[in-house]
């Protein structure tokens, strides 16, 4: 089945989501301090995908471009426009919450990255599931420790990470009828690379150092394999 590992991890999520609604009691100390130590888990996580880049010319090419396309589109703005319409539907008018925050911080942890590629990737072409499994847990624990902080909107990221893992999986299926092996794997290098550096953002958002608009970079990912092409045409 190809959307096994798909399911899987939007399962452990819902999981994790709902084990972390009993922890939202936790002193607000244990809670700022368990969400530091997550910040700098993915923070370090990032660097190691983004020192795995071949060419950086090609990442820095890639973000740059990607950069002003998520800019000109506004993919931030949007992406906290849905956050707020669906904190509208789901809590009270007057009340405080953080459900919007939830869910675009768990779905922009969640989505970008080179597990989420590599693992659907994988799930497509070979029906392996292993990676996409290995990142739901990790995903499940990630959640909880979310949801014990930022409460209920973490949950709602599992539309866009099964929408977003999915729709790669499904592709993949018939992606080697249009790219070669070998640019498939430059771009699986480079395209975790820029994903790492993006990782690198959103570590330092949580860690309140910076407010880096990392959906706006999002673009990036897919100018990799632009810049790849254009590569290859004139190698």
């Amino acid at each position: 089945m190809v959307l096994l590992g798909t399911l899987v991890n939007g399962l452990c999520i819902v999981i994790g989501t709902a084990l972390g609604l009993f922890f939202t009691k936790i002193p607000e100390r244990f809670k700022e301090t368990v969400m530091s130590g997550v910040a700098l888990a993915v923070t370090l996580i990032g660097l190691q995908m983004a020192f795995e880049t071949e060419n950086i010319v090609i990442v820095l090419i890639s973000l740059l471009s990607g950069a002003i396309i998520g800019e000109a589109l506004r993919l931030e703005e949007r992406l906290e426009y849905i956050g707020r319409w669906v904190e509208r539907k789901f809590t009270k008018p007057g009340s405080t919450s953080t459900l919007a925050q939830g869910f675009i911080t768990a779905s922009l942890i969640f989505v970008i990255g080179a597990l989420a590629v590599i693992g659907a990737l994988d799930s497509g072409l070979r029906n392996d599931h292993e990676i996409l499994i290995t990142k739901a847990i990790i995903d499940g624990f990630v959640s909880l420790v979310l949801t014990s902080t930022l409460g209920i909107g973490v949950i709602f990221s599992v539309i866009p990470v099964v929408l977003y893992e999915g729709s790669i999986a499904l592709f993949a299926t018939q992606i080697n009828r249009f790219i070669p092996q070998d640019m498939l794997d430059m771009f699986i290098v480079e395209m975790t690379a820029a994903g790492g550096l993006m990782i690198v953002a959103i570590g330092l958002n949580m860690l309140k150092l910076t407010k880096i608009r990392v959906a706006n970079l999002l673009p990036a990912l897919v100018m990799v394999g632009v810049v790849l092409a254009i590569v290859q045409q004139f190698s």
